[in-house]
């Protein structure tokens, strides 16, 4: 848990418009239970109007298409 003072362990990139493979993002899952909250991935594609995210550190083969914005969104769909 970070605490006041700390520096978060990542260093996510939050501008779409300069979005490129091997950037970490902040992104969230649309629908479910999460509600708004924050997940972390690796772009592994940039699209004009949506990215692929690598989700799973340990598993390269688990990607997500998800929206082209400042924090992406996943739709639930993809995920469950």
């Amino acid at each position: 848990m970070q605490t006041m003072g700390e520096k978060c362990a990542f260093e996510f990139n939050f501008d779409p418009a300069t979005f490129k493979v091997g950037d970490v993002v902040s992104y969230r899952v649309s629908g479910s239970s999460y509600g708004d909250f924050p997940f972390v991935g690796t772009l592994v594609e940039v699209h004009d109007d949506h990215v692929v995210i690598a989700a799973e550190p340990n598993d390269p083969s688990v990607k997500y298409r998800a929206t082209r914005e400042s924090r992406p969104v996943v739709s639930d769909a993809e995920i469950f």
